[in-house]
This record gives structure tokens, sequence and C-alpha cells, in this order.
């Protein structure tokens, strides 16, 4: 009997030292404060968004899943990009119609010979 009461107080012992040393090397396990309203640890760069961007972004979890505002700004930031992506897109193949291809320099220019 008095085995088992030894053992079972050297198991708290052990218990207690294995927690008081893990409380001080990680803390004790506090929260954050809360991020103040309107803002966000979602980042994106202001211009020339890559798919890793994308892949990389993260979202604040609320009860319902992802905070509504965070993926909404993230959505709009991506739709100005491709946006202005397109235009561009648009505006060098309005420019190509409008300017068909120069001829080289370098070619040498045919002339018609006569008899």
């Amino acid at each position: 009997m008095q085995t088992l009461l030894l053992y079972l107080l050297i198991m708290a012992v052990v218990v207690a030292v294995v927690f008081a040393a893990v409380w001080f090397v990680f803390g004790r396990g506090e929260d954050l404060p809360p991020l103040q309203r309107g803002t966000t640890l979602t980042r994106l760069p202001r211009a020339g968004i890559t798919g890793d961007n994308v892949r990389a972004l993260t979202f604040t979890q609320t009860l319902r899943g992802y905070s509504p505002s965070e993926v909404d700004w993230a959505l709009e930031k991506l739709a100005r990009e491709l946006d202005e992506l397109r235009g561009v897109v648009n505006d060098l193949r309005d420019r190509d119609v409008a300017d068909p291809q120069p001829v080289a320099a370098d070619a040498p220019e045919q002339t018609a010979t006569g008899p």
C-alpha cells in the first residue's frame, strides 16, 4: 500500500515538474488581443498578384467559416487585377490589329527587272 502511495506521489511530482517546464517554455497559452474592426491579417501585393500569392491567402475563421469581409476584400482585389490585365491584353490586341506587321528592315527589297 505504501509503495502505491509513494508511486502516485512521485508521478504527481513528475507531472507537476513537466507541466511547469512546459508552462515556462511555451507560456500560459494566452490568446492575442483581437484585431481592431476593419483590420485583417490577409495580405496581397498592391499589383502583380501571382498564383503563389493567391495560394498563400489565409482568412480569419469565424463561427460559420471564414470572415466574409476578408473574403470579399480578396475577391475584389483579384477582380481588379484581372480587369487590369484583360485591359492590357485588349489594348495590345487592338494595337496589333491597327498596325499590320511592318516589313523587316533587313529583308532585301524586291525590284522588278525588265528585259
